[in-house]
């Protein structure tokens, strides 16, 4: 297994995540552990998504075509 080291958390960050793992029962590092494997391993259809668009080639991709705009209607109340 790897070893990790987060250096600079402040001390806000620090007591929300002991606050975390005290609620779950467990320590902090095994609390961080956990957020770190449910963070890494998630697959949301976004993530799906931009997974499989990475494959797309700008030549798969049709453009629309492209119309003119239409012209303005200018009122005139002045009347």
């Amino acid at each position: 297994m790897a070893t990790l080291i987060v250096r600079n958390v402040d001390d806000e960050t620090k007591a929300r995540l002991m606050q975390r793992a005290a609620g779950n029962s467990r320590s902090t590092e095994a609390e961080v552990r956990s957020i770190l494997k449910d963070a890494t391993a998630k697959k949301t259809w976004l993530s799906e998504w931009l997974y499989l668009a990475s494959g797309i080639t700008g030549s798969a991709l049709e453009l629309p075509k492209r119309s003119l705009p239409r012209e303005l209607e200018l009122f005139d109340d002045r009347q």
